[in-house]
């Protein structure tokens, strides 16, 4: 999008919105243009929240999770089955399953899911931080819950190959899921009767 008409603080607004995923050109122009018309507070206040989320949450050493505080309020909560790990790809997923109440066992975060086309290894991934998580032997259940994607079943059989053999019970989503389906957008029921209805991998 031609930037020359704008006015230099313009333009490099609408620049970096341009950055963020999912916003094209016009939407940038757009969101520049809603924030230039909004109040100076609320303009404030958006600013400030971003640089505090920037400034204050980390991720959690054990799962991955998104914290203040490390670890994090889940991996603290005592009352959670330790024997069960479930896997996900992004924090967005652990916060899709957390919304169904169905599941009280300890997440894990790989950040990502195995796709060589966008040269993403297993290096890449935080499955080293899993593999070590399951050292003490208090791990009794791997719960696959990567996105049914080409990507995410990749994902699921590398992690099964390699966990099946350290003796867990590694068990796979069932799909009431769709296929090709992100888990952040399935509604609470279908994920609760994916978590109850998963299978075991071969």
């Amino acid at each position: 999008m031609p930037l020359l008409y704008y006015t230099e603080p313009v333009a490099r607004l609408i620049q970096e919105l341009n950055k963020l995923p999912g916003v094209g050109p016009k939407t940038a122009q757009r969101l520049a243009f809603h924030i230039l018309h909004s109040p100076l507070e609320e303009v404030r206040a958006l600013a400030t929240a971003i640089l505090e989320a920037r400034e204050k949450i980390r991720y959690c050493s054990i799962c991955g999770h998104l914290t203040q505080e490390d670890p994090c309020q889940l991996c603290r909560d005592e009352s959670r089955d330790p024997s069960v790990i479930c896997v996900v790809e992004e924090v967005r997923d652990l916060v899709a399953l957390e919304k169904t109440r169905q599941f009280r066992g300890r997440y894990h975060v790989l950040h990502g899911a195995l796709s060589p086309a966008e040269g993403i290894g297993p290096e890449k991934l935080r499955i080293k931080e899993l593999l070590k998580r399951l050292e003490d032997k208090t791990v009794q259940e791997v719960i696959l819950a990567t996105n049914a994607d080409v990507e995410g079943e990749a994902t699921a059989l590398y992690l099964a190959k390699i966990l099946k053999p350290l003796g867990l019970k590694v068990t796979r989503l069932a799909y009431g899921l769709p296929v090709g389906g992100d888990l952040e957008y399935a509604d609470e029921v279908t994920l609760a009767r994916a978590l109850s209805g998963r299978r075991e991998m071969e």
